[in-house]
């Protein structure tokens, strides 16, 4: 499965990155982050691929970024779906979001029952910390935007840039992956069996997420958009979240998997 997932994610990617047919329904902002999202997708891949060898060796530790990885495909796969104008590859990105999210759902499972104990120590707490941190942080930029905007009546401007009614973006963050976060991260601090086993896929998520968010903004500073506050502070993120994470995997016990 993980080998059909990547070849629909790096077709999409590719035609998104090269043919100015896939987006051109869409404002230059939107399309802009879209092939930013396409640059994120073809990392994704590769992490995909690597962790989905590893794992099927026996390996929970690649199993666990695997998740993560297949979390990022459903989230970025659902924006595609439902915030792109209708065009030649929507039955792929359709595609893409079953294959990930039912994969996801039949391996839940089994790998939570395969992972073993996370040792106690600074870097459980640390990969928490950050996870929280990061929900946090980005709830905090959605409501200052959105919160305002309701207040007064009108939409966020950055709805015009894009040319939406409502981003998606702000749904599911708001919504699914945000309290996500902050759950999982709580729940890990309190040794907590579904913060602990939820902590690495996260900090995967918000690692290859925040990639796609840095790639976006670097094609927007190419065309002469000032965006080196949020780009730093946005690799910040992906640093910590990738440091975070493997740390946070060193702690867990070498078991690997029935296979």
């Amino acid at each position: 499965m993980s080998g059909v997932i990547a070849l629909l994610v790096g077709l999409s990617s590719v035609a998104g990155l090269v043919d100015p047919r896939v987006y051109a329904q869409e404002t230059q902002n939107w399309a802009t982050q879209a092939q930013g999202q396409d640059l994120g997708n073809l990392l994704a891949v590769i992490v995909l691929l690597v962790a989905a060898r590893h794992y099927q060796k026996g390996s929970v530790r690649a199993g666990l970024i695997w998740l993560g990885t297949l979390l990022y495909l459903i989230y970025a796969f659902i924006v595609y779906a439902v915030a792109v104008h209708l065009n030649g590859l929507f039955l792929l990105y359709v595609a893409v979001l079953g294959l990930s999210a039912w994969t996801l759902i039949f391996h839940v499972g089994p790998l939570r029952r395969a992972t073993p104990p996370f040792s106690r120590g600074l870097a459980r707490k640390a990969a928490a910390y950050v996870l929280i941190a990061t929900g946090i942080l980005f709830a905090g930029l959605w409501l200052s935007e959105l919160v305002p905007a309701l207040v007064g009546g009108q939409a966020p401007a950055s709805l015009a840039d894009a040319g939406l009614g409502v981003n998606p973006i702000h749904v599911i963050d708001l919504s699914m992956v945000l309290p996500g976060f902050i759950i999982s991260g709580v729940g890990a601090l309190r040794s907590r069996e579904h913060g602990l086993f939820w902590l690495a896929p996260w900090l995967v998520f918000s690692m290859l997420m925040g990639a796609s968010i840095v790639a976006a903004m670097l094609l927007m500073a190419q065309a002469g958009a000032d965006v080196i506050p949020p780009t730093v502070m946005v690799s910040v993120v992906v640093a910590a979240s990738a440091l975070a994470v493997f740390a946070h995997l060193r702690t867990l016990a070498p078991r690997t998997h029935p296979r």
